[in-house]
């Protein structure tokens, strides 16, 4: 038996190079999440419509991640490497899609650009996951997802506080006649250079492993192709037409009582698995070579039991964090500046200071992966720091309803930037290892699936809620986050157990 091989230890300076890409990232990641509400509000949406417009961010986000993933599992370009292509690639889509969403002339356009600019952020973003358990041996991985939280929490933290910033610098926060002002048209340019320069550098400054040299570290790897082929070829198709069928139920349901049209998405999204399951399938048992579509079924069915359960936990994860990107700005400009109506002064404070807000809990972020979190999962384990993060992020959200100063919002974010750093590091430090090497792309990849399912959900049904239950005072939104969180930590018991 040929003894495997163990990867370097990276120093600080390899860390740190390792993940500053995702710094950048992380600028268009915090423009996006801060702003494209303000721009479309701006551009003359209604509240109703936010949810809608968001719709393509997580759709592309829930496409784009598996087969990244997979792809990116597959390649490798000689001195460009395995990874870093995707990274170089998805920075300057998303730098263009950055410094023109600006210059959007109507909702349409910022639509689109938007969903170029999701679509390039995944490519880049995805890869970026499976680089960490390329790069470092099992004993840095907590080191490695620390440090890349930081950076994330760094980026977001420039990127939120930027029109703020450009506005106590003179730059002029509202348009002439509406519209996109000079605060945000002039971040957004910024983002984008940023963006391309953090990815750069961290492509200039890595080497990857070749995959002799992953061959090494791994040993003996088996023939997936054919593993995947044989798994699908004994699977029945039983379940397949289930999730076929619950895509139609959740289609009638939409029609008989008359729900947001946007919820038809899920219904077709949940037939189309079961329809794509079937063809993977159908393939399999003829006896063709697994491709890319019978990869990701194949290896969606069958996930190990510790990514199972913590999917349960992200799922209510990032439906909370959903909940407060879409309506952070709407909620604090209105039931704190009494300013609904986009068009004026009051609105544009409200929305600058709802960059504050982000940026703080960013920051509270950085600063907790590399201190606190550590610290705590010395004590407590990975999965205790997590159940503790996401009980401080409920009570954040919970907050809002006792604070009556905008001011004092600032102690919500320290709760919900404490959130923010464990649902970011503690769920990848306990998935990266426990998966297979060969295959951490793909599974980073799907893992990706109950980020954005999540978000898919709060796009479409919590905009039939508010519509229906309180359409002027969207606060009521983040009692739902509050209670999210809190089932979240709840299902981290279960992982918990199972360490």
């Amino acid at each position: 038996m040929t003894a495997t091989l163990t990867r370097p230890r990276q120093s600080w300076a390899g860390l740190l190079n390792i993940s500053f890409g995702f710094f950048g990232i992380q600028i268009g990641f915090a423009l996006q999440n801060a702003n494209m509400s303000r721009i479309f509000q701006s551009l003359g949406t209604s509240l109703d419509d936010l949810p809608a417009l968001w719709v393509a961010a997580p759709l592309t986000g829930l496409l784009v991640q598996p087969v990244i993933g997979h792809l990116s599992d597959r390649t490798w370009l000689g001195r460009l490497g395995r990874r870093r292509p995707y990274f170089l690639a998805g920075a300057i889509l998303a730098a263009i899609a950055l410094l023109l969403m600006p210059e959007s002339p109507g909702l349409l356009m910022a639509a689109l650009l938007l969903w170029m600019l999701d679509a390039s952020l995944n490519v880049s973003m995805e890869p970026f996951r499976a680089f960490i358990g390329d790069m470092l041996d099992k004993d840095q991985h907590a080191a490695g997802y620390a440090v890349q939280t930081a950076f994330i929490g760094a980026g977001a933290v420039f990127g939120s506080i930027f029109p703020w910033l450009l506005e106590h610098l003179g730059v002029s926060n509202v348009a002439a006649g509406g519209g996109i002002p000079d605060t945000v048209r002039y971040a957004f340019w910024f983002g984008g250079a940023a963006l391309f320069l953090a990815v750069l550098w961290t492509v200039l400054t890595t080497r990857e492993y070749s995959p002799a040299e992953m061959a090494g570290f791994h040993g003996a790897v088996a023939d997936d192709q054919a593993h995947t082929t044989q798994v699908l070829a004994a699977r029945g198709v039983g379940g397949s037409i289930a999730w076929i069928v619950l895509g139609g139920t959740v289609i009638a349901t939409v029609a008989a009582l008359g729900l947001e049209k946007e919820v038809y998405l899920l219904g077709a999204l949940l037939a189309a698995y079961g329809l794509a399951s079937i063809i993977a399938i159908a393939r399999a048992r003829s006896g063709r070579p697994a491709d890319m579509l019978g990869h990701i079924v194949g290896d969606f069915g069958g996930m190990p039991v510790l990514m199972k359960r913590l999917a349960v936990a992200q799922c209510f994860s990032w439906s909370a964090l959903f909940i407060m990107w879409i309506n952070t700005t709407p909620i604090v400009a209105g039931a704190f500046y009494g300013a609904p109506d986009a068009q004026g002064p009051a609105y544009q404070a409200g929305a600058n200071w709802v960059d504050v807000l982000f940026a703080t809990y960013n920051g509270v972020a950085a600063v907790a992966a590399l201190t606190l979190l550590p610290l705590l999962a010395k004590r407590i384990g990975q999965a205790g720091t997590h159940i503790v993060g996401l009980l401080c992020g409920a009570a954040g959200f919970a907050s809002f309803f006792v604070i009556t100063d905008p001011q004092w919002l600032l102690l919500s974010e320290i709760g919900i930037g404490i959130a923010w750093a464990s649902i970011l590091a503690m769920p990848y430090a306990i998935l990266a290892s426990s998966l297979p090497q060969a295959k951490l792309g793909i599974y980073m990849g799907l893992f990706n699936v109950f980020v954005v399912v999540p978000q898919l959900l709060v796009a479409t049904v919590m905009g039939s809620i508010t519509k229906h239950f309180f359409p002027a005072e969207p606060i009521w939104t983040l009692a739902f986050a509050a209670g999210a969180l809190l089932l979240a930590a709840v299902a981290m018991l279960r992982v918990n157990a199972s360490r």
